[in-house]
């Protein structure tokens, strides 16, 4: 069993509860915020800045830090790797992997993840739904930014995202073991938030959509910014439709 270590607790990690440390505004720093995936802990005068407790962990924040994902759809999961990443950097950026479906890669996995039944949602939706997440879990606007991250094609990623920033990732299967050797040929810095197994990945963008599909309650797996989303956009009813 792997340990999470937030300050002084030690926790034993579960996959099916989200770590966040949670900073509040003029308020006590809670060291250890837990949110299960039927429980979404809102806070009144919430203030999540990025920043460290102290001047000594303050001094030890990158300036630039870059996280990836296909976000279809944003879920709970997806705000720990993301939040994770931004209490280690002043300004972060977000990737949006495979943003169009122009290009067709012949590699078997990345295929599995252009399939159009894996991709509901179009580049700017998701551009809306990871900016309105952030925003309603009290991130400033001008600590975060949205990009396309073609990681499909390589060669192009420097085009999109910085190359002096660290890379966070989150690696629990051969698809990311992969795309860490990836980074490190193209030189980027990386660092590893979290090493786990398949097992305990828990909730995934799949497993939601199969809910939708199946009928099936899924707002317990996101944040509700992105239930609401998904509903008023009718990308639920898309889903339902697209094989």
């Amino acid at each position: 069993m792997s340990i999470h270590d937030f300050g002084t607790r030690k926790i034993p990690f579960d996959p099916n509860i989200i770590y966040i440390r949670v900073i509040f505004a003029n308020k006590t720093i809670s060291n250890l915020s837990v949110m299960k995936y039927n429980i979404l802990v809102r806070v009144e005068e919430r203030d999540f800045r990025g920043i460290g407790e102290t001047r000594e962990e303050n001094d030890r924040m990158i300036e630039t830090g870059v996280v990836y994902g296909r976000f279809q759809v944003l879920h709970l999961k997806h705000m720990e790797y993301i939040l994770a990443a931004k209490m280690r950097c002043r300004k972060l950026y977000i990737g949006i992997t495979f943003p169009d479906d122009i290009y067709k890669p012949e590699d078997e996995e990345l295929n599995y993840r252009t399939k159009k039944g894996a991709n509901p949602m179009t580049y700017f939706e998701r551009f809306e739904m990871i900016e309105e997440a952030l925003l309603d879990f009290g991130v400033p606007r001008e600590a975060f930014d949205i990009v396309p991250f073609p990681i499909d094609r390589p060669k192009y990623l420097r085009q999109y995202a910085p190359k002096r920033a660290v890379y966070f990732m989150s690696i629990c299967d051969e698809w990311t073991r992969a795309n860490e050797r990836l980074f490190e040929e193209l030189g980027l810095t990386t660092e590893v938030l979290w090493r786990r197994e398949t097992k305990d990945k828990g909730v995934t963008g799949t497993q939601i959509r199969q809910r939708i599909l199946a009928g099936e309650p899924w707002s317990d797996l996101v944040p509700k910014s992105v239930y609401e989303y998904i509903v008023s956009h009718r990308i639920d009813s898309r889903i339902r439709f697209t094989k």
